[in-house]
């Protein structure tokens, strides 16, 4: 669970993304920016998530919202990902745990009895402010982008 909390200023950043370029949250201050923290490339959960944000991407657009998926894959994987499923957001890479660390999403995980460290699926909005406004802890992918999208219209 992350340790960080609505109203306190989101943690700055600059990542590579794919495509080329960087993605550096304060470029976008006076912007909402929804960050969804996402395990792994091309895995069955990841993908529902990563789908589900791509398909609303139009409307984030309209209303004026940044959104980006971040993971500790490499800069090719989100590539090769994006490509293959079509997506139409940004994807940054986090290869060092740096932002991850800093926003409190790298942790220990435990699947079939075993631990492990990796990404908690962990999504925050930023308002306009740079404050955090809502952070969405352990995500259950179905019907999150949208509940996300809904939020973030609102800030």
């Amino acid at each position: 669970m992350t340790n960080l909390a609505v109203g306190q200023t989101a943690p700055a950043f600059e990542l590579p993304r794919d495509g080329g370029g960087t993605f550096k949250v304060s470029a976008f201050k006076g912007k909402p920016v929804v960050i969804y923290f996402y395990p792994q490339d091309d895995t069955e959960t990841c993908t529902a998530e990563a789908i589900d944000f791509s398909a609303l991407k139009s409307e984030f657009d309209k209303a004026g919202i940044v959104l980006i998926g971040i993971s500790p894959d490499s800069i090719a994987k989100h590539e090769k990902f994006k490509k293959k499923y079509k997506l139409a957001h940004e994807l940054a890479a986090d290869e060092d745990q740096t932002v991850l660390n800093a926003y409190g999403v790298w942790g220990e995980k435990t699947l079939f009895g075993r631990k492990y460290m990796g990404v908690v699926r962990t999504t925050f909005l930023i308002g306009r402010d740079g404050k955090i406004a809502r952070i969405w802890n352990k995500v259950r992918v179905k019907g999150h982008a949208k509940e996300v999208l809904e939020a973030a219209k609102g800030v």
